[in-house]
C-alpha cells in the first residue's frame, strides 16, 4: 500500500540517492553542461539548511518516490536571492521501478494538500524540456505555465515555471 509521510532524517540518505538515480536518466538526454548543472542543483537542494518539508511515498516498507516542499518566501534555488511567492514543489523523484504506478501523483497530491493546509493560494514548480514526463504530470493535475518565473542558469536549460491555482 502507496504511503506519504515525512521522511526521517535517518532516510535523506536513501532519498538523496533515490534522487540522483532517479534523474540520472537526464545526464544521457540532456547537453553534458546542462546535466553538470542540474546535478549540482540537485545537490545543493538535497543538502539545504532550509526549512523545508522532505516528503516520501513508502510502498511496502520501501521508499519509491519523494520530493521536497519549499515553503513561500524561501530561497528555493541555490543560484538567485528571489524568495518565492508561494510554495515551491521540487525534485519530484520515483524510483524507476516504481513508475507507472502513481507515485509522483501521490507525492504531488501530498504538496497540494500541505500547500492548502498552509494557506497558500497557489503551488508552484520548475522543470525544463528534458522531463516530459513529469510535465505531462503537472499539466494533467492542472498545473499551468508562468513563463514569467522562467529563468535560465548559465550552461544549462530554460527551466520553465509553472503553478497550480489552489
Amino acid at each position: 500500500m502507496l504511503i506519504t509521510r515525512d521522511a526521517r532524517p535517518s532516510e535523506y540518505d536513501a532519498v538523496a540517492a533515490l534522487t540522483l538515480r532517479a534523474y540520472s536518466e537526464y545526464a544521457t538526454i540532456m547537453d553534458p553542461l546542462a546535466w553538470d548543472g542540474l546535478e549540482r542543483a540537485i545537490q545543493a537542494a538535497l543538502s539545504t539548511d532550509e526549512r523545508i518539508e522532505r516528503i516520501v511515498a513508502e510502498d511496502d516498507g520501501q521508499i519509491v518516490g519523494s520530493v521536497l516542499l519549499f515553503p513561500a518566501a524561501i530561497q528555493a534555488y541555490a543560484f538567485s536571492e528571489e524568495r518565492a511567492a508561494s510554495p515551491e514543489l521540487r525534485l519530484l523523484a520515483v524510483a524507476p521501478e516504481a513508475r507507472g504506478k502513481g507515485v509522483g501523483e501521490a507525492l504531488v497530491n501530498e504538496c497540494i494538500r500541505r500547500a492548502k493546509a498552509s494557506g497558500a493560494r497557489e503551488l508552484g514548480l520548475h522543470t525544463s524540456r528534458s522531463m516530459r514526463h513529469a510535465m505531462r504530470l503537472y499539466e494533467r493535475m492542472g498545473f499551468v505555465r508562468a513563463p514569467e518565473r522562467d529563468f535560465h542558469p548559465p550552461g544549462t536549460e530554460i527551466v520553465e515555471g509553472y503553478r497550480l491555482p489552489l
